[in-house]
C-alpha cells in the first residue's frame, strides 16, 4: 500500500463524507418504503452487469412510467430496454424471473410484491447467499449492490470494475483477475474490508468513494 497515495484518498474522503453520509442515509430510507420501490432497486441491478449504472436508471424509471415494472409483459419489457441496457432480452427475462418469485397472490385474486419478507436484516450475509441462489442474473456483485442499496451493505463489498481497478492502484490487488468465482469474490472482499479498517473509512462509505473517485459524482 502506497501511504502517500492512500492519504490522498483519505483527504477526498474528508471532502465528501457529508454527502455519502447522507446517500447511505437515503438507501436505508428506502429499505422502510415501499415495496415496489424496493423491486425497483432490485431491477437496477439486474440490469447492471456491463451497462451504465446511469442507463440502468433511466431504464427502470422509464419502465415504472410506462406501467410495465410491476404489471408489464417480457415482450414489452424487452422493447422498453433495448437501447438503454445490454442483454436486453436476457435481463427482461431475469426481471419477470424476479417479479414472479416475489409475488404473493391472495385469496381474492389480487397480488403484492414481498421482498421485505425475504430479507434477514440482521445477517446480511446469509440474505446475499439467498439472493445468489434464488434469483437468476444476480451474482455477488449484483447482490451486495442490491443490499446496500437498501441499507442492508455493511460489510459488503460491490467489486464492479471501478472497485477492482481501485484496489489494485492501492496496492490492496496485485492484478485484477480475469473473471470473479465465488472464492475469488469473497477472497478480494476480505482484502477490501482490511484496507477499510486501516484506512479507517468504512466498507460501505469506501465503496462510494472509489465510485465516485473514478466517475466524479456519488451515484449508487
Amino acid at each position: 500500500m502506497n501511504p502517500a497515495v492512500t492519504q490522498v484518498l483519505i483527504s477526498s474522503y474528508n471532502k465528501i463524507k457529508p454527502q455519502i453520509k447522507r446517500r447511505l442515509a437515503d438507501f436505508r430510507d428506502l429499505r422502510k418504503g415501499e415495496e415496489e420501490d424496493i423491486f425497483q432497486e432490485l431491477c437496477f441491478c439486474l440490469f447492471t452487469p456491463q451497462s451504465k449504472a446511469t442507463s440502468c436508471d433511466s431504464a427502470v424509471r422509464a419502465l415504472k412510467r410506462k406501467g410495465l415494472l410491476i404489471k408489464g409483459r417480457e415482450g414489452a419489457i424487452k422493447k422498453c430496454l433495448k437501447g438503454l441496457v445490454r442483454f436486453h432480452n436476457k435481463k427482461a427475462e431475469y426481471l419477470v424471473g424476479a417479479r414472479k418469485l416475489f409475488t404473493l397472490s391472495h385469496a381474492k385474486g389480487g397480488s403484492a410484491i414481498d421482498i421485505k419478507g425475504k430479507l434477514d436484516i440482521f445477517d446480511s450475509f446469509k440474505t446475499r447467499e439467498w439472493l445468489v441462489d434464488n434469483v437468476k442474473g444476480l451474482g455477488y456483485k449484483e447482490a451486495s449492490h442490491f443490499l446496500r442499496n437498501i441499507g442492508l451493505g455493511k460489510g459488503l463489498a460491490i467489486l464492479d470494475v471501478h472497485i477492482l481497478k481501485n484496489l489494485k492502484r492501492y496496492g490492496v490487488l496485485k492484478k485484477i483477475p480475469a473473471s470473479l468465482t465465488k472464492k475469488t469474490y469473497l477472497e478480494i472482499e476480505e482484502k477490501m474490508r482490511r484496507f477499510s479498517k486501516k484506512i479507517g473509512i468504512p466498507l460501505e462509505e469506501l465503496d462510494l468513494l472509489l465510485w465516485a473517485s473514478e466517475t466524479g459524482f456519488i451515484f449508487k
